[in-house]
């Protein structure tokens, strides 16, 4: 299958690696544009494109996520499916029709639970006792869209969103591959969020 991934932080350089290890292609990757860091403000780029360009995979770094040049480059890479992980940009119509298999999220939480941002973060602020990792079809809503596979993980009363975001990651890029393999062979249940739950 060939997969567009999208994606800025650490947290998603764990998607993007496990893609790397599996069976299918990463064609493309698309990250946010560079952003000045440190007391210096040197212009940093983001993990996930530094992980691309050390295994040489074609890069987009849109300003606009409607840019007709941007948009007409992905079209170019004809993908089966767009993956995202912790991307930070609400992707528009055109990029969610796009690909055939459509656009699955990699999202830190368990869902309805803590949608939109940090909610590693919320997690801890809430003192909840676990969290995990779901994996969903996206939609034009902020993490609305149909949950594909969930998993959890405890929280230690010790954890911070420092120490918890590594292993969420790490569970992120196995249930995004795990989401893949089902997807090829047929056996993924779509289930609708209640979205009473969501906080």
């Amino acid at each position: 299958m060939r997969i567009v991934f999208m994606g800025t932080p650490d947290f998603a350089s764990a998607s993007l690696d496990a893609l790397l290890k599996s069976d299918d292609s990463v064609v493309g990757v698309v990250t946010q544009p560079d952003r000045p860091k440190g007391r210096g403000q040197i212009l940093t780029p983001s993990p996930v494109k530094t992980l691309a360009q050390r295994e040489q995979i074609p890069l987009l770094q849109p300003l606009k996520m409607k840019d007709p040049e941007f948009l007409q480059a992905l079209a170019g890479w004809k993908a089966d499916l767009i993956a995202v992980a912790a991307f930070g940009r609400i992707l528009p119509p055109a990029i969610l029709s796009l690909p055939p298999h459509g656009c699955i999220n990699v999202h830190g939480s368990l869902l309805p639970k803590y949608r939109g941002a940090g909610p590693i973060q919320w997690a801890i602020i809430n003192g909840e006792t676990e969290t995990g990792i779901t994996t969903m079809q996206m939609d034009e809503g902020m993490d609305t869209g149909a949950m594909l596979l969930q998993e959890a993980i405890s929280i230690t009363a010790d954890d911070t969103a420092g120490s918890l975001s590594p292993r969420l990651a790490k569970l992120g890029g196995r249930l995004l591959v795990e989401t893949i393999v089902r997807l090829k062979a047929g056996t993924l249940v779509p289930q609708p969020q209640d979205s009473s739950q969501a906080t």
